[in-house]
């Protein structure tokens, strides 16, 4: 990594710049080409200094103000199915399958719903159970009663006393080594 990587990081960790060429803009502001940022973003997200690249929706600002998370107690041997099914409906937005917690917590599978009211979430809900075949698993609604607060990883932080620079120096130096 050099200096230009770490203004890079440091650059993109609050968000993309809302605009039509945003890899663009971050280069004019760093003093390098539009393909350098593309390039090196690719790089460190290859040597894992980059963890995950992903967009955060900030659901409520577009006008989603019911949101609701979907737990549902499908059979074991079922689950990796219903999920597959869950997850191509265009109206969830987050599906993924957890352990059970005992009597307490049967649920193993989760979706989330965003909707701009209560009602329209539940008539999504009524609609997958049926489309998916889930009508005979029991399930709860838990609707969201606030927002906490969304964003991306941030990559400056300190690490048993080290800069990110230094932590991020060993991840190559011990990356090297491996090789």
């Amino acid at each position: 990594m050099d200096s230009l990587d770490f203004q890079l990081i440091a650059s993109v960790q609050q968000g993309l710049p809302l605009v039509e060429q945003p890899y663009a803009l971050i280069a004019v502001h760093l003093g390098t080409s539009e393909t350098s940022v593309i390039e090196r973003l690719a790089r460190l997200k290859a040597h894992g200094l980059i963890k995950r690249w992903g967009v955060v929706v900030k659901h409520r600002e577009l006008g989603y103000r019911a949101n609701a998370m979907i737990v549902i107690d499908v059979p074991d041997e079922q689950v990796a199915e219903a999920g597959a099914r869950l997850s191509r409906q265009p109206c969830v937005n987050l599906c993924y399958r957890r352990p059970r917690q005992g009597e307490i917590w049967p649920y193993n599978l989760y979706c989330m719903i965003h909707g701009t009211n209560r009602d329209i979430v539940l008539q999504q809900w009524a609609e997958l159970r049926q489309r998916c075949g889930l009508e005979a698993y029991g399930f709860d609604v838990l609707f969201s009663k606030r927002c906490f607060k969304q964003r991306g990883a941030l990559y400056g932080r300190r690490n048993n006393g080290l800069s990110s620079r230094q932590t991020a120096e060993a991840l190559v130096e011990h990356d090297q080594q491996e090789v």
